[in-house]
């Protein structure tokens, strides 16, 4: 059987923390759309899908998560 996506170790180079996540607060868009959520915790930003809440977590430092906005914002991820 399949390891659990939420039980894999860390890959080669990872440098972020395994931060506990289940006391984070999940916050949505201000306008609820999409199936985003974030919360900050310890210094760092997770991203997670709020249909699949369980599935592993994004972390970003804030200078990644930064990047991240401004590339969001500038159209850099539009698909359409």
């Amino acid at each position: 059987m399949a390891e659990s996506t939420t039980q894999r170790k860390p890959l080669a180079g990872w440098d972020k923390p395994d931060l506990d996540l289940s006391r984070a607060e999940w916050r949505s868009s201000s306008r609820g759309m999409g199936d985003v959520q974030i919360a900050f915790v310890e210094g760092f930003i997770a991203m997670r899908n709020s249909d699949r809440p369980e599935s592993p977590s994004l972390i970003f430092t804030p200078v990644e998560w930064g990047a991240f906005v401004s590339g969001a914002r500038e159209g850099e991820f539009d698909l359409t």
